[in-house]
């Protein structure tokens, strides 16, 4: 059954209910009670009591009477009051100090609408509100949904700003005024809503409307049984949110849901509760108002001024122009900039004529804000300007990408002569404020809302940056911030402003700060002189000889030279002092040099050290001054001749700088090839351990390390077939291939079992189709599986025609811009196939 204490075993959580605390000064929960109990911080009785008042005290400052909170709170007081009587009849506590405190005065509600048209239509706009205030800073955070506040402050403030926009009357600008989509209704969706508002008008025996306990699912937190007893918990905020995004597609469907619902209230409550005989109620209400609407025709339910609702979308101009499209729309104001929209309605009035109503989004030339606010390059903010145009005036189309994804790629199937923006603001026309957008799902349409678009993706992100506005030169040069906020400069009715205006006052709260200016580079010091060094004798191997190319346009006097292979056994040898090369400048590593026959460009940067012996060594290029080491020169030499621009690079010799080299330890320089003055020598090319030819000329052999694990494998194979007493020359037979019947039998067996499975799915799927059938329509299932094969073929018909439409409509097209030509003369069976 209803466990009353439930909803006071914890504090409100301050994200559900930020306004509670603004309310309630003195939260308390049972949970408070058992904390400060462990803890010992009650030293008397009387704040004990105290508390416990508190919890029915704050439930009824804060709710409304009819609301379940209210209700619970008088039944737990009554409960409290009881316990304490009893205390004192057992001489535990005083009378006195059984009563609870008088702690003020409750404050009377406010009162709720007469009219149940306009208590529907603010639920609906605190809900789009609420959607729409998510992510919206306005008013100093975020704006969130409750029913029936008790708080004074807030209800003034909801009364007041109704009662100055009552006020202002023709003089608010209705161009600026913040704007919603029109309804436009199908039958099905009317209904719908006929049946929801039916269910609002019941009200108790004790004067409470029965809907109010069906509005939210209970807290999870408070009574987690609730969802472990119920396996499809559901209320009527879950219901109104699937019915403003098109999820329901008939209104048995609307009612499985509503009937569900009340089914999980009879569940779980016991059926003497309030809540079990309100469930039993409305139910029976809901199910007679669904059959009374679905009776009646289509006709009835005709919007105001002869709207007939598209949901299909429209065709114009050979193209389906639907719900959630970014288009161009026709700007009088200025030509060159169209209007850039989202549609949210497609409708057909009393004449025949189709229109959409389309959520305006500005160019930032078009707002009015800071002068120190920078924008992106082909950025636009939302507005709250939801317009109505003829579908003549859709221009093209184009797209709108939120902020997080406008740098990562671009819509797929979007050809690339479209215009694509980013938006990351909304606009408030009346503050003149962009705050930043948190939930983009949030500015779009209700039926797109959980849809998603796939992605061409850029090799890597996109850096885009923001520039300066476009209104920068239109600031005075006497601008204070204490001026007036300029004004936009508006034009035609139906179009965004001319122009629009930049103020120097201070920066919103979720302005970034401009960007600073990015330093210009230090100049460059003048590079050194090369440094002589002395020549050394050169190093040979009569097995290896590299010989580098010639660069005729870096070396005045170049030297033939051979590179020796790096090799442990040749640690001290020494080599020509101008054959090595000197440290890079700024560089940590060796670099190889720019070859003539490929250098067309400067080099890179990029450069790669090579390592040798069994020890590696490793250095930063902070441990020494990089102003002294002189940049790095390659091996100067002679060409080889008749060498051809395709053959192998050769392989070049470096070392560091004096200075880099010292700072490698001694024992580590000892393990690599050095040259006379100690310096570490660096390798393009890895070294090579091979076997000295066997005659002089002849072809290099494999390696000895190659070897040694060949004939140790030739050894183990040996001992391993003597011991299974095999031959020497014994080799394993090789695995038979199968046969072209083997394969064509499995191949049949496969296709066998592929046919078998595919039918047992199409049989399942039949059975649960028909046992969804059973449980939507009842006894009557039957009939509505014939209705819905019926409505899927007109459907599937429908669509087949537009595609057919769309097909002819392309092709005409087609045969309007084509002309066939021969020679110089036009004939007329280019015009008429009789001739």
């Amino acid at each position: 059954g209803h466990d009353p204490s439930k909803v006071f075993h914890r504090k409100v959580n301050k994200r559900s209910l930020p306004d509670y605390y603004e309310v309630i000064k003195e939260p308390v929960a049972l949970s408070t009670l058992r904390s400060k109990l462990q803890n010992r911080e009650y030293t008397t009785i009387r704040d004990f009591v105290r508390d416990c008042a508190l919890i029915p005290h704050n439930a009824q400052t804060y709710n409304r009477p009819e609301a379940g909170a209210y209700q619970d709170a008088l039944v737990i007081k009554g409960v409290m009051e009881k316990e304490f009587d009893q205390l004192v009849a057992e001489n535990i506590i005083s009378a006195e100090d059984a009563i609870l405190p008088d702690l003020g005065e409750i404050p009377p509600a406010s009162p709720r609408p007469l009219e149940e048209e306009e208590d529907e239509e603010d639920e609906e706009e605190e809900d789009e509100e609420e959607e729409e205030g998510d992510d919206s800073e306005e008013d100093g955070g975020k704006r969130k949904r409750r029913r029936g506040p008790r708080s004074l402050a807030a209800i003034n403030k909801r009364e007041g700003g109704s009662k100055e926009d009552a006020q202002k009357g023709p003089e608010t600008d209705p161009r600026k005024k913040r704007g919603r989509p029109p309804r436009v209704d199908t039958p099905m969706e009317a209904r719908i809503k006929i049946i929801l508002k039916g269910i609002r008008k019941h009200k108790n025996d004790m004067g409470q409307i029965m809907v109010h306990q069906f509005e939210k699912l209970p807290d999870k937190t408070a009574m987690p049984e609730y969802y472990h007893e119920i396996k499809e918990p559901i209320a009527i905020e879950i219901i109104k949110k699937k019915q403003k995004r098109k999820k329901y597609q008939s209104v048995d469907h609307f009612m499985r849901d509503i009937n569900t619902m009340f089914d999980n209230a009879k569940s779980y409550n016991q059926d003497e509760s309030q809540i079990f005989k309100d469930a039993v109620l409305l139910q029976a209400e809901a199910n007679k108002l669904a059959e009374a609407e679905k009776s009646k025709p289509d006709d009835e339910y005709v919007m105001e001024e002869g709207r007939l609702p598209l949901p299909n979308g429209i065709l114009h101009n050979g193209e389906l122009w639907k719900v959630g499209d970014w288009v161009h729309i026709q700007n009088p104001n200025d030509v060159t900039k169209p209007i850039v929209a989202q549609i949210y309605r497609t409708w057909q009035d009393s004449e025949g004529q189709k229109w959409v109503n389309a959520c305006w989004y500005y160019r930032p030339e078009q707002t009015v804000h800071q002068y120190e606010k920078h924008f992106y390059p082909d950025e636009v903010v939302k507005t709250g300007q939801y317009r109505d145009h003829h579908i003549d005036e859709v221009i093209d189309r184009c797209f709108v990408m939120f902020c997080t994804r406008y740098s990562r790629g671009r819509p797929r199937g979007l050809p690339k002569d479209k215009e694509v923006y980013v938006c990351d603001s909304r606009y408030n026309e009346e503050k003149h404020k962009m705050n930043k957008i948190k939930t983009w799902a949030s500015c779009l349409p209700d039926e797109v809302r959980d849809k998603d678009y796939e992605m061409d993706l850029f090799d890597g992100p996109k850096r885009t940056k923001k520039v300066p506005t476009p209104l920068l030169h239109m600031l005075k040069d006497d601008a204070k911030e204490t001026d007036e906020i300029p004004k936009a400069r508006w034009g035609a009715d139906n179009a965004p402003p001319i122009v629009g205006a930049v103020h120097k006052g201070p920066r919103d709260e979720n302005q970034s700060p401009p960007p600073e200016p990015t330093p210009s580079p230090p100049p460059q010091p003048p590079p050194p002189p090369p440094r002589q060094t002395p020549a050394v004798p050169k190093y040979e191997t009569p097995n290896y000889r590299r010989i580098s190319e010639m660069d005729t346009r870096r070396a005045n006097t170049p030297d033939q030279i051979s590179n020796p292979p790096p090799s442990n056994n040749n640690l001290n040898q020494s080599y020509n002092q101008a054959q090595i090369p000197q440290a890079r400048q700024r560089s940590a590593s060796p670099a190889p040099i720019q070859y003539n026959q490929y250098a067309s460009h400067p080099a890179s940067n990029y450069s790669q050290t090579q390592h040798h012996g069994s020890a590696t060594s490793s250095y930063r290029s902070t441990q020494y001054d990089t102003k002294y080491p002189p940049a790095p020169q390659p091996y100067r030499a002679t060409a080889i001749p008749g060498a051809s621009e395709n053959s192998v690079r050769p392989h070049e010799i470096f070392r560091l700088s004096e200075l880099a080299n010292t700072q490698i330890a001694e024992e580590v320089r000892q393990l690599y090839q050095q040259d006379e003055h100690g310096n570490v020598l660096f390798f393009t090319a890895p070294p090579v351990d091979v076997l000295p030819p066997t005659k002089e000329g002849s072809a290099v052999g494999h390696s000895a390390r190659y070897l040694a694990e060949k004939l140790r494998r030739k050894m183990a194979l040996k001992e391993k077939r003597k011991a299974e007493g095999l031959p020497e020359d014994y080799e394993e037979p090789k695995p038979k291939k199968a046969t072209p019947a083997v394969d064509e039998n499995l191949a049949g067996q496969i296709k066998e079992t592929r046919d078998k499975a595919l039918r047992t799915l199409i049989d399942q799927m039949q059975e649960g189709t028909m046992a969804i059938y059973k449980s939507v329509y009842g006894p009557d299932w039957e009939e509505g599986a014939k209705l819905e094969a019926t409505r899927t073929a007109q459907r599937q018909a429908e669509a087949r025609k537009q595609k057919a439409a769309l097909a002819e409509s392309e092709r005409k097209r087609k045969e309007s811009e084509t002309v066939s030509l021969t020679g110089t003369g036009i004939y007329l069976d280019d015009f008429n196939p009789r001739y």
